[in-house]
């Protein structure tokens, strides 16, 4: 089960302490929309303060406009306070000489961690085993040394993974309640 997945790992990694901020990278899919509602669920009993973070990459048009759309809304439910960022990836992408999905990793995390410093926050992303386990292959199909056979790690300074010990089918278990 999602929940007690995600308070155990909250707890072994000492991801957040009671009074922390942290801002979720909110995608608007099932794993970032988990993330959110499950911290938001908790909030009041550790007194955490949460936000969102959405970053349309204008690489699917109306798609992603509905994309920021749903994650405004949701966090509007939720009582978040929503920041919502536009970057045109494919120029940026094209500029640096980067493929779209690196150049977007490194908006994101830079957009994630200005926020942060602005709010004196943690940021939690919504990687999950399934992704952890993904990595690994990938590593290995690339050829990678014995230390690349790690997956993505639950901290990495202030980037949180409260999902990290949930499958995939326990996002979506969670969501469907």
């Amino acid at each position: 089960m999602l929940e007690e997945k995600c308070r155990a790992a909250i707890e072994r990694y000492s991801m957040l302490s009671p009074g922390d901020r942290v801002v979720v990278g909110l995608s608007g899919g099932a794993d970032s929309c988990a993330l959110l509602h499950f911290l938001c669920g908790l909030r009041d009993e550790f007194g955490w303060t949460v936000g969102a973070v959405h970053v349309n990459h204008m690489i699917r048009g109306a798609e992603a406009e509905r994309d920021a759309s749903f994650a405004g809304n949701f966090c509007e439910k939720l009582g978040v306070a929503f920041y919502l960022y536009e970057r045109d990836v494919p120029s940026i992408a094209a500029e640096k000489g980067l493929g779209l999905e690196a150049c977007g990793r490194e908006i994101r995390y830079g957009i994630l961690e200005s926020e942060a410093d602005a709010l004196g926050a943690k940021i939690a992303t919504a990687h999950t085993l399934s992704d952890s386990v993904e990595t690994v292959l990938f590593h290995i199909i690339r050829g990678c040394s014995l230390t690349g056979l790690k997956g993505i790690p639950p901290v990495r300074g202030r980037i949180i993974r409260p999902l990290i010990e949930c499958e995939r089918s326990d996002v979506e278990e969670y969501c469907s309640r």
